[in-house]
């Protein structure tokens, strides 16, 4: 499984991306599934609803399946959080598996970089950031892409993965 992820301070536009260039890759053929890092107490279920009242009444996993869909929910009480490399390993299989966040993890990424949120720049700090995209033009020693060229940006991506 290739990876390749996508990091940026938030506002930036990581997800407004991915969205853009993950049907990008589907139309190519490939297999795509994603990671996306929340620095904040996040849920995927609401209050009220069975597997939501399973978690709170102290289950450690819950998981709730459809003809459509299943979902496992894991609840670390207390324990680290953990490491991309063990979230990979209980993804299934896929050509691609593109990353959101997880900005100091050893991955290629591209650097999504807004100078109007007002930030630094990542790639001085991290080695795996092999490109910047923004929507401004900018002076960087890596390869520049527009944010308003979502194909480009996933034709990137494939090159570097040799994919392409």
């Amino acid at each position: 499984m290739r990876i390749f992820g996508i990091a940026g301070w938030s506002g930036s536009g990581k997800t407004t991306l991915l969205t853009a260039i993950i049907p990008e890759f589907v139309r190519r053929g490939l297999v795509v599934s994603t990671i996306k890092h929340a620095h904040h107490e996040f849920d995927v279920d609401r209050p009220g609803k069975d597997s939501w009242r399973h978690r709170e009444d102290g289950a450690s996993e819950v998981m709730v399946a459809s003809s459509r869909r299943w979902a496992l929910m894991r609840e670390l009480r207390g324990a680290a959080e953990p490491s991309l490399e063990e979230l990979i390993a209980k993804m299934s299989p896929a050509d691609l598996l593109l990353v959101e966040g997880f900005k100091f993890s050893p991955h290629p990424k591209i650097e999504v970089y807004r100078p109007s949120v007002g930030k630094p720049v990542l790639f001085r700090d991290d080695p795996h950031i092999v490109a910047v995209a923004s929507d401004e033009q900018l002076d960087v020693p890596l390869p520049l892409l527009s944010l308003d060229d979502p194909p480009a940006v996933a034709a990137f991506m494939l090159d570097h993965l040799g994919l392409g």
